[in-house]
C-alpha cells in the first residue's frame, strides 16, 4: 500500500498518522503536485494529495475518504463504535480540516498571486475563520489523547501545520491548545515524526 503525500500537508500528515496508528504498513511516497507526476494523475484525476493506492491498485482519495478506508481495514479502529462518540470525532475532524482549508487558502494567496494582486480582505476573512475555529477548540478540547481517534489525528495535524507555517501567530490566548499539541508529541513520538514538516 502507498500513500502519495507532501511533507508539509496537514491532510497527508493526518492519514499517514492514521495508517501507522491503525497498524497498516503503507509506504509514504513524497509527491510534488505542481509537477503533476503520472503516478498521481493516473490515480487521482484531481491531482491532489494525499492519495492512497491499495495493494490491489485501487485509488482512494480525499483525506476523509482515506480515513474511513483505514478505519475499515486497519487492526485498530479510528472512530468510536458508539454513534454519538463517532459523530463527535467526525465533527472534530471536520473542524480541524476546515481550519486547515482556511490556512491553505492564506498560503496560496501569498504563494501563487503576484504581490500586487494579493487580496488582503480575503486573507483577513480566512484568518477570522481560523481564529474562531481555534477559539472553539481551545474551549472544547478532547479530554485525553490516550484513546486516539480520527478527530485527535486531525487536531495533531492541524497544530503541527500551525507550528510549521504560522509560528507565533496562533498560540496567544490558547494555552490549552498549545499544551495539547505538546502532550501529543510526547505521548506518541512515533506519530509525531509524521506531523507536517518542511
Amino acid at each position: 500500500m502507498k500513500i502519495l503525500y507532501s511533507p508539509p500537508s496537514p491532510y497527508s500528515a493526518k492519514v499517514r498518522m492514521a495508517a501507522k496508528f491503525a497498524g497498516i504498513d503503507a509506504e509514504g511516497v513524497p509527491t510534488d503536485t505542481i509537477a503533476a507526476p503520472a503516478n498521481l494523475i493516473d490515480n487521482n484525476p484531481l491531482g491532489k494529495i494525499p492519495t492512497l493506492i491499495t495493494d490491489e491498485g485501487q485509488a482512494v482519495y480525499d483525506s476523509r475518504a482515506i480515513m474511513q478506508f483505514l478505519d475499515r481495514t486497519g487492526a485498530k479502529r479510528l472512530y468510536p463504535r458508539n454513534a454519538a462518540k463517532r459523530t463527535e470525532a467526525e465533527v472534530l475532524e471536520a473542524l480541524c480540516d476546515g481550519i486547515c482549508d482556511c490556512l491553505l487558502a492564506i498560503m496560496y494567496e501569498h504563494r501563487f498571486r503576484p504581490e500586487e494582486k494579493v487580496h488582503q480582505g480575503w486573507i483577513d476573512k480566512q484568518w477570522t475563520k481560523v481564529e474562531r475555529g481555534l477559539d472553539h477548540l481551545e474551549a472544547n478540547l478532547p479530554r485525553s489523547t490516550k484513546a486516539l481517534n480520527g478527530g485527535h489525528l486531525a487536531l495533531a495535524a492541524l497544530t503541527g501545520y500551525l507550528a510549521l507555517r504560522f509560528p507565533g501567530k496562533w498560540e496567544r490566548g490558547r494555552p490549552k491548545l498549545k499544551r495539547w499539541s505538546a502532550k501529543f508529541a510526547a505521548s506518541f513520538p512515533d506519530l509525531e515524526t509524521l506531523r507536517p514538516r518542511q
